[in-house]
This record gives C-alpha cells, structure tokens and sequence, in this order.
C-alpha cells in the first residue's frame, strides 16, 4: 500500500514571469536543433513557439527520462536491499532494454543530521554500504543512480536539505557516482524559487559531471515560464495520489504548459501511479497513455519485483513509449472535447516522420463512441491516413479519410498513430 506523504510548507511569494532577451532565444534555439512542423494546421493547433528556446544546454534530456523512482510506493521505507533489487528487477524484467534506466532514490535515504563537517551522510541503518558503493552497483547493471535533496533547509520528511549547501553536496554526490538529482521545496524560509534553484544549478555544473536536474517545485510559481533555463524538468503540479481524479486533474494542469516543453527541458506531472491499486487498468492504461502523450517523465512508481501481469503489459508497451520518447520533442495537448460535460476527449501530438499521435480519451461514467473530424486535429481532411493501435499493436486501416472513430469503454483509452498513406505537401 503506499504509504502518506507529509508535506510542510512554509509561504510562498509570487513570482514575476521571466524575460528572455531575442538574443538569448536564438542561441538556445540554434542548440536545439529545431524540426519545424511540417503543415500550417498543424503549427496553427500545436503552439510551439517556446520549443526549445529554453532548455538547460547539459546535454541531457534529449527525450523525457524513463527510470524509476521509490517514493509512490516506498516512501520512507527505503534501505539499500531495496534499491538493489529494484535494479536488478528491472533488467530482469527487461525494462531496462525500454529506456526505464534512472533507479532514483527519494527522500529519507539520509542521516538526520550532518556530519563533524557539515556534510551529508547516509542513514547508517538503512543504508550502510554508502551511496557510491551502491551507485557503482547500479552502473554495473547499466543503469544510473538518482538521488534527492532540498531547496530549503531541510527536506519534505526533515533531514537536512541543500538551501545554502549547494556546492558541496553537488560536489559530494557526483564523488558518489550519483547521475541524477530531485530536488524539492520544503522549508524554503520563503525565498523566491528562482532565486534557490539556480545555484543548485550551477553547483551540479561545477563538478564536472553530468547531472539530471529535476525541479520539484510543484508548479506554485509556474515553473515553466522560468525553470527551463535553470533544470532538464520541472513539476508543473503537486503531489499526484493513486486515484482517478488526482491523475485526471494533473493531466489538466499540465496541459497548460504544453508549449514551454522540448528537447533538454520537459513538464513534469509527477511520477506514475501504474501497479499501485488505487485504479483500475483502463485507468492506469489511460494514466500512461496521457502521460506519454504529455511527454511527461516516465518514472515507474510502483514496487517492479512484484508487478501484476496487467501492469507489466502497460509498463513496457514499446509502441507507446516510443510517442514519448520521439525526437520531435512537442508534447501533446487536449484539442477537444465531446458530448456531455465535454468528458469525451480527443488529446494529441505531432511526432517525427509527419505523423500524428491521437489519444481517444473517454473520461465519462459511460462508454462512449469518440469520432473525432481529421481537420480538428491538424490532419488533411482530404488525404488518406493509415491507422495504427498501440495498444492492439495491429494497423487498423490504409486508407482513413476525413473522419475517425471508436467505442471507448469507461475511463479508459484508445491511442493511435496516423500516419500519411501519401506524401503531404507542406504548406
């Protein structure tokens, strides 16, 4: 069962909306090496005029990260056995060979208190061997190490964070081997977070090693209108629970964002719920189609030595793992919604190649047939598409033109590639 998160929070001021300079634009843009979308409709529908302009140039986040992470299931009760096995599961499971290969450490994996020298140490009970004794286990299995701290004085579960430490715990994790960092905003004295995120930044920076930077800031001071210079992903909500209308919720909320993310910087609605009870598998099926679609982070969050056969099947659908991690970058949105309450949902997202991921989402109490117009979502209403389903793994059809539908059961999906069955000419 997973276990409750205790969150103590200390007052928060606004933000003001950041400013970047054309100059500065251009610079990152050239980076990124931008792939323009191919047709008018389809730059008109999915805005990406924030696309890569942004994103923290460290050479990491190419395509959203995929690992794990042990607090939806964990929490507190982490020890080094845990970490261990999970590494090992996941290579046994093969999904590690999926991309799944962040094995990241949540709160509670430190001591208390700092050392004689103000360092930080591991909780000697739980995690006696040390972190780079455990992060070199973790890169023999192929994998990389995460670990997490604060931007405040102390982290959500009260061990001692980072704010005013910067430099030397980025110094001490990357001596540890560690490769990603989760960085969090408990006990912040109410300092602006973008005044307590940078420097950690740049800490991560001055050693030398590539670090994964993840802003948990739980999307108070809308982050993504500022973070992408600062990390490779960022909270755009707060913490997600085990139900349907928290993950519901979450997706909204992070829709907003959808043109501040791309290659090197990506919208982070929390990690996934998948395998932790509280929904059902058309829930949890929909949960990852949505989150793929988002191009959200995919950290599994469930306990990987024990998966259900239902939650492996969701977990290492490949097809759809590879909406996520395509290379165009442009994270999906919601484009409409149908029938009562506007709870049929038709969410999707250009990907590379000139074709086009299309998530049928049935968010009523009943089942529902979707049938969404190909124009409506930036499609050539005249030309014929072939039609794949991800979760059938079968091509439906050649030759689709104008209109495309299908009998979604209750809170459940069905995600599609459309793909033209002729050359589109650019407009």
């Amino acid at each position: 069962m997973e276990a409750p998160r205790l969150r103590l929070r200390l007052p928060f001021l606004l933000l003001v909306a950041l400013v970047v300079s054309p100059p500065a634009v251009a610079a990152a843009a050239s980076r990124m090496r931008i792939e323009p979308l191919p047709t008018a409709a389809l730059r008109r529908l999915y805005d990406t005029s924030n696309y890569g302009k942004l994103q923290l140039n460290n050479g990491l986040a190419l395509t959203p990260q995929m690992g794990w992470n042990s607090w939806n299931f964990f929490a507190c009760n982490i020890n080094e056995t845990v970490i261990r096995d999970t590494a090992d599961a996941l290579v046994s499971t093969g999904l590690a060979d999926l991309g799944y290969n962040y094995v990241n450490i949540d709160d509670c994996w430190s001591n208390v208190k700092r050392g004689k020298k103000d360092q930080l140490l591991p909780d000697p009970k739980t995690f006696p061997s040390g972190i780079k004794d455990l992060a070199d286990y973790v890169h023999g299995k192929g994998l990389k190490l995460g670990i997490y701290s604060d931007a405040g004085i102390f982290t959500c579960q009260v061990r001692p964070g980072s704010l005013h430490h910067e430099k030397a715990d980025a110094a001490i994790f990357a001596s540890w081997g560690v490769d990603y960092l989760k960085y969090d905003n408990c006990y912040n004295l109410g300092i602006k977070p973008k005044d307590r995120y940078p420097p950690m930044r740049d800490a991560l920076n001055s050693t030398g090693r590539q670090i994964f930077y993840s802003l948990c800031e739980w999307g108070q001071d809308d982050p993504a209108l500022w973070a992408g210079k600062v990390g490779n992903s960022w909270r755009t909500t707060d913490d997600i629970q085990d139900t349907w209308k928290s993950m519901t919720d979450i997706a909204d909320k992070n829709n907003k964002w959808a043109s501040y993310a791309g290659p090197g910087g990506w919208n982070d609605p929390d990690m996934l719920e998948v395998g932790n009870g509280g929904m059902t598998f058309a829930e949890y099926r929909a949960h990852f189609s949505i989150w793929a679609l988002m191009k959200a982070p995919l950290l599994i969050g469930c306990d990987v030595r024990n998966m259900t056969k239902e939650t492996m099947e969701i977990l290492s659908n490949k097809e759809v793992i590879q909406v996520n991690q395509d290379p165009l970058g442009v994270q999906g949105r919601r484009i409409l919604g149908q029938g009562k309450n506007g709870c049929q949902e038709v969410w999707a997202g250009p990907l590379s190649g000139n074709r086009l991921a299309v998530v049928l989402w049935n968010r009523c109490e009943e089942s529902a047939n979707i049938i969404v117009k190909l124009p409506s979502v930036g499609l050539d209403g005249s030309s014929p598409y072939s039609v794949r389903d991800l979760w059938k793994h079968e091509t439906l059809s050649e030759n689709v033109v104008g209109t495309f539908g299908a009998q979604v059961d209750v809170h459940d999906c069905k995600m599609y590639i459309f793909t033209p069955a002729v050359t589109v000419a650019s407009s």
